[in-house]
């Protein structure tokens, strides 16, 4: 199996890193030219895109670590850590929004320079916008499910950042300074459901879950086609560990019929369910007519 942090993929996880230093740069220079307690909403939250644009190279590189004898089935696993850790680091950083937030709303302040302020804030905001989009395209291109994760949390921060710009911009101009720290405990609010969505998600690919229903309705499409002299598949069963995805099934043959020839039926199912399913990994079990029960896949 090839490297994943070899070409596209290590580039761009590499470069996450650093678009995240200069985003976070960005909105806290923001935050000190104006004071609001909102845009140091905005800031905190991207000191948890820079943990967690680590955390998915970290989790990327051991991912690519090939099975050894303690991980017969390889380290995959290991970018469902990576997404359990960035809920961890959002839900955290909500708890401290919600702070900053009450004490904003016991003492609340002028805005200082709000102009200069808001139009840093709305660079920051382009940049993360732009590079969410590469995240999210080229993890999907590649399964790679840290990087998927990265930037479907780095899209959360640009609509946020675009509320916060809104409601700065409206305090500013109303004077209404109470607005700051109710735009920033929204800001914690959507902060704490994004860290609620990430986990919940990764506990699927740890509980091993099996993949979507469409998905399985393709592989069951692939073993009816493909499996011409056997007569039926049972027991299927998948599972899905960052990009990789376990099928595993018994086939049913003729008990007359030959090994070889069974093998041969074997290896063309494989090689159907490979081109349909990028990096599956496949078990199957030949079983005589004998153990056929006459459900499951039928063969075409």
């Amino acid at each position: 199996m090839p490297d994943r942090l070899s070409g596209p993929v290590a580039s761009i996880a590499l470069a996450s890193v650093g678009v995240g230093i200069v985003v976070l740069a960005l909105k806290y220079l923001a935050y000190l030219l104006t004071g609001s307690v909102a845009l140091y909403s905005d800031a905190l939250e991207s000191i948890v895109n820079v943990a967690t644009a680590v955390a998915a190279l970290v989790a990327l590189r051991f991912s690519a670590i090939p099975p050894d004898a303690n991980h017969p089935y390889g380290h995959h696993k290991a970018e469902y850590f990576s997404v359990v850790l960035n809920g961890v680091l959002i839900i955290i950083a909500a708890i401290a929004i919600f702070r900053e937030a009450w004490l904003a709303y016991e003492s609340p302040r002028i805005l200082d320079a709000p102009a200069s302020g808001l139009l840093v804030n709305l660079g920051a905001g382009i940049i993360n916008a732009a590079w969410s989009f590469v995240l999210i395209r080229t993890g999907r291109a590649r399964r790679a499910l840290a990087l998927v994760a990265d930037g479907r949390h780095l899209l959360t921060d640009v609509i946020t950042s675009a509320g916060v710009l809104a409601g700065v911009t409206l305090a500013w101009l109303t004077g209404w300074a109470i607005l700051d720290p109710l735009l920033a405990a929204l800001v914690g609010l959507n902060v704490l459901w994004s860290g609620w969505s990430l986990v919940r998600e990764s506990v699927g690919g740890l509980m091993d879950e099996a993949v979507p229903p469409d998905t399985l309705d393709r592989i069951r499409d692939v073993i009816s086609k493909s499996a011409r002299g056997a007569l039926e598949a049972h027991d299927l069963r998948t599972r899905q560990a960052g990009r990789v995805t376990f099928i595993d099934f018994h086939l049913v043959v003729p008990g007359a019929m030959p090994v070889s020839e069974a093998h041969s039926i074997c290896d063309a199912i494989e090689k159907a369910l490979k081109a349909e399913v990028v990096d599956a990994t496949i078990t199957i079990h030949v079983e005589p007519e004998e153990k056929a029960k006459h459900h499951g896949v039928l063969v075409l």
